[in-house]
């Protein structure tokens, strides 16, 4: 039998409404004649409100406590979507993660699978019934759950895809694919019709909130297609997929680099170490220390003696906590800039070309846009600047490269 793995985020199951709904679309895939998996993300903005319930309790939870308390946002979807789609006929069963066999790294709130072993799950399937599943979440080899990080529900979608042999992921949310920039953001983005996993997963990445990095990074490993498309509505989405950058004919588009898109975060901290002339070289331990961390970048600075860390915090519910712990024991040394974030530009081996990263520089310069540091990346340059000039910076970059002419 041909399995069909579905996944729906916060907002295709925000409300009673429209959890109907999506059991109303599962259903009628699963009387098409197909075995169906369905991963669910929590319900609305439930992982926000029990994030904010924890910052009324402590400024420094503990991090697996963390992760006890925000597997539940998930069960909840999963079981009220197994009773919805139960109400109209079918059969249906929800697992934890734990119970489909997801196998983790023991990193509370930003784990990373390992292993999937969906035994239960197929079983499941045999019998003939929908099989829901709590997104976000897996057990370590010393059986503690585990979380998987903001948008991991896409990464156990695709990870299940692989074990069960489906052909691609099928990832629903409220906007029918991956556009060129956001367009809440910018009003000009355009929706693209497909990608590599190259570009998706520098996207992601560099801040695009369709698709979770790391699960583009699984579909590309195990070549597993995903499809990103809207929860309403039967539009095309967007394909993310294996391209041959020599067969592509994007990429001879050296006018404008080969750029796809434009993404913005607003969650940055740079930290600078400054080597001590004499005493122990700390930098290798504070890396340790970040961990959990998403680190963009970690740059020696030649003739200066510096080490440069460039780190996202959206994983990190005590990054506040952590940062201060952090200026407290290098109190000499150690630099930190807060209130940062990034506008950059991805295409397939954009970052080889010098004048692209001229352009970059010369648009926001033009501007009197502050940089505080520019970096590339194969498949993106990147200016990072003060939050507050970062949704401009992106509006100007896609008009510089996307839309130019």
């Amino acid at each position: 039998m041909r399995i069909v793995v579905q996944k729906y985020g916060g907002s295709s199951v925000a409300t009673v409404e429209k959890l109907r709904s999506v059991a109303e679309k599962v259903v009628n895939t699963r009387r098409s004649g197909v075995g169906v998996v369905v991963v669910v993300s929590a319900m609305g903005d439930t992982t926000d409100d029990l994030l904010q319930l924890v910052r009324e309790v402590s400024e420094s939870p503990s991090r697996r406590e963390m992760d006890m308390l925000l597997s539940v946002g998930e069960r909840i979807s999963m079981a009220l979507l197994s009773i919805a789609i139960q109400n109209l006929g079918e059969e249906a069963i929800s697992l934890t993660g734990s119970q489909c066999g997801i196998l983790t790294t023991h990193s509370h709130a930003n784990a990373r699978i390992v292993d999937v072993r969906p035994f239960r799950v197929q079983d499941e399937l045999e019998a003939g019934r929908i099989v829901i599943v709590a997104g976000f979440q897996g057990t370590s080899y010393k059986r503690e759950v585990t979380t998987l990080g903001r948008g991991g529900s896409d990464t156990t979608a695709v990870a299940l895809a692989a074990a069960l042999g489906a052909e691609h992921c099928d990832i629903y949310s409220d906007v029918p694919g991956v556009f060129s920039a956001d367009p809440r953001i910018v009003p000009d983005a355009t929706r693209l019709a497909e990608l590599s996993y190259e570009e998706m997963q520098e996207m992601a990445r560099q801040g695009a909130r369709v698709l979770n990095a790391q699960a583009v990074e699984f579909a590309r490993e195990r070549r597993i297609a995903i499809h990103a498309r809207a929860t309403s509505g039967d539009g095309e989405g967007t394909v993310i997929r294996r391209i041959d950058p020599d067969a592509d004919a994007r990429v001879r588009q050296l006018r404008n680099f080969g750029a796809r898109g434009v993404a913005g975060r607003r969650d940055l901290v740079l930290l600078s170490y400054e080597v001590p002339s004499s005493g122990e070289n700390r930098g290798p331990d504070m890396l340790d220390e970040l961990d959990g961390f998403d680190l963009l970048l970690a740059n020696s600075v030649p003739g200066l003696s510096r080490l440069d860390i460039l780190a996202t915090t959206e994983n990190v519910p005590d990054a506040p906590s952590r940062l201060r712990a952090l200026q407290q024991r290098y109190p000499d040394t150690l630099t930190i800039q807060r209130d940062l974030g990034s506008a950059s530009v991805i295409g397939l081996g954009i970052g080889e070309h010098p004048g692209a990263m001229l352009r970059l520089h010369r648009t926001l310069e033009a501007e009197a846009l502050p940089l505080t540091m520019t970096f590339t990346a194969r498949e993106a340059i990147t200016a990072v600047l003060p939050v507050h000039h970062v949704e401009r910076a992106q509006r100007l970059l896609h008009a510089a490269f996307i839309e130019a002419d």
